[in-house]
């Protein structure tokens, strides 16, 4: 079985306008940071994509996080929002709108989809605070850092659960996370990654979860038996006192996972769950399957696990550990492909793999860790116009009517010392713009919605022949228009909006841009 080809959510690029204090969010001038394709049950119901195809923006603060998801046109409009830098209560506060429902003492996915957080630069973390996902659905969270949130004491948040989902949740994706805490119930901390009341179709890989008295959970009592299809594949689980996850009903895959100093029990599979077992390392640990603490019993299917210096108890009344000999008592098969590492070489990949800041480094199998792949290959060519549409007018057509961009208002990503963004539309092709780079993005806005159906990007002189691949993008929507590679006349189907986005993603140099003309036709 192949694991599917690590993919990029390639979101578009442009500019969110945010009613946030300066430097607080900021727009992006370069593409979003490459990520690999969902894996597990989270690519069944329609599969999990997060906020591909909409807007980028960076975020510094709790507070920018949520003024990002109300900023939307609304609560399903897709987003990628970077983060870098220390997110906590300090900086958190409750953001109001019609896009979003947030809470200052939490990171709060409440009533929406279709989002990405994503951690750049330097990184993210966020301190004490937690990620609250609750009816929502298409939802991505990737390379953060979260930590020490706490149900009891100061300061609080999320019920003490690093990530929690609850109440009809749909297609959640945690990839190459940190969750930890400093631990257990008696010092504070719950669950770092809990499941309850109907949350369904859920990956959590390449991430480490540790320091914890409970790992996580996935239901919250013996009758919440409404949830499951949740993938747990190549993290690292140490030093937890259990719950590995605990699994109440439904059906969980564990696969090429590191468990580590599990200190009273692991795998918890209880109340009629299901769970697959396969090529994972268990190490240091103790009763590392089984159904423990109560006497609604779950089932197994195990295959090529390794224990290594694993200790296990005498059955009992409420204890029935699958060891010291684990056999499978059930079977389940599952919808996706995988390809397995063999479990003798789980510690050294998920090592290099597993948690935040580890470069997106994902396994093929191969017992090696790979790179995410740069380019998305379910996408068409960018450097070729969208050829699916055969009502797109010729791009090569030269435009007629009036150019719309006179007279109206521009911004963009950063630009190049010395250049404007009214220099795009100001009819001089004596003037220009550059991006602070190779790439970036400059748009044409207007006042109310303007029809527009093919635009010329004209470059200055001596530089023509510069811009390489590039997407048209409706701002107000996120949808990209077009695509395609180099400079000219673009068209695409007509379309009413009052802000026009060219996104240069590729260059052979700086680009100059003299003009950005629009035209209804």
């Amino acid at each position: 079985m192949r694991r599917p080809v690590a993919l990029r959510l390639q979101a578009a690029l442009g500019t969110l306008a945010l009613a946030a204090a300066a430097g607080v969010v900021l727009t992006m001038p370069e593409a979003a940071a490459a990520a690999g394709g969902a894996t597990g049950y989270a690519t069944q119901n329609g599969g999990t994509t997060g906020g591909a195809g909409g807007q980028t923006v960076r975020a510094t603060t709790g507070t920018a996080i949520h003024q990002a998801l109300c900023g939307r046109a609304d609560s399903s409009t897709p987003i990628t929002i970077e983060v870098e830098g220390t997110i906590n209560h300090g900086n958190t506060t409750k953001v109001s709108g019609d896009s979003c429902s947030t809470a200052a003492d939490k990171i709060e996915l409440k009533q929406v989809s279709n989002i990405t957080i994503v951690g750049v630069g330097a990184g993210a973390v966020f301190d004490q605070l937690g990620i609250h996902i609750r009816e929502s659905s298409n939802i991505v969270i990737q390379n953060v850092t979260v930590r020490n949130v706490k149900k009891s004491g100061s300061p609080t948040s999320n019920g003490g659960d690093a990530i929690g989902m609850e109440s009809d949740v749909r297609n959640v994706w945690v990839d190459h996370t940190t969750l930890e805490a400093s631990g257990g119930e008696s010092e504070g901390y719950d669950g770092l990654f809990d499941m309850k009341d109907n949350t369904q179709y859920v990956t959590l890989s390449y991430s480490t979860l540790r320091h914890s008295g409970r790992g996580g959970l996935i239901g919250s009592s013996e009758s919440d038996r409404s949830n499951g299809y949740v993938t747990f594949h190549h993290n690292l689980y140490e030093n937890i006192d259990s719950r590995a996850p605990l699994l109440r009903g439904g059906i969980a895959h564990m696969y090429n996972n590191h468990y580590k100093s599990l200190n009273e029990s692991g795998i918890n599979s209880r109340a009629g769950a299901k769970a697959k077992v396969d090529s994972n390392y268990f190490e240091d640990s103790k009763d590392v399957l089984g159904t423990f603490y109560t006497d609604q019993a779950g089932t197994w299917q195990v295959s090529g696990n390794i224990f290594d210096n694993v200790t296990w108890s005498e059955p009992g009344e409420d204890n029935n550990p699958a060891g010291p000999d684990p056999r499978s008592t059930t079977t389940v098969s599952v919808p996706y492909s995988f390809t397995l590492d063999d479990a003798s070489c789980v510690p050294s990949v998920v090592s290099a793999t597993a948690g935040a800041n580890k470069g997106l480094k994902v396994s093929d199998g191969s017992c090696t860790p790979q790179s995410p792949d740069p380019t998305d290959p379910t996408d068409p060519d960018p450097t070729d116009p969208d050829p699916t549409d055969p009502t797109d007018p010729d791009p090569t057509d030269p435009p007629s009517g009036t150019n719309l961009s006179l007279g109206a208002g521009a911004d963009g990503s950063s630009k190049a010392s010395g250049t404007s963004y009214g220099n795009v539309r100001d009819g001089d092709l004596g003037t220009y713009w550059s991006p602070a780079g190779t790439t970036g993005s400059v748009s044409v806005k207007w006042s109310s919605a303007t029809t527009v159906a093919k635009i010329n990007i004209r470059e200055a002189a001596g530089s023509e022949g510069t811009v390489g691949s590039y997407r048209v993008i409706d701002h107000g929507t996120g949808a990209v228009l077009a695509s395609g590679s180099g400079a000219g006349v673009i068209g695409f189907s007509p379309v009413a909006l009052e802000k026009i986005t060219f996104e240069i993603t590729g260059a052979s140099g700086t680009p100059r841009i003299a003009e950005f003309e629009t035209y209804a036709g």
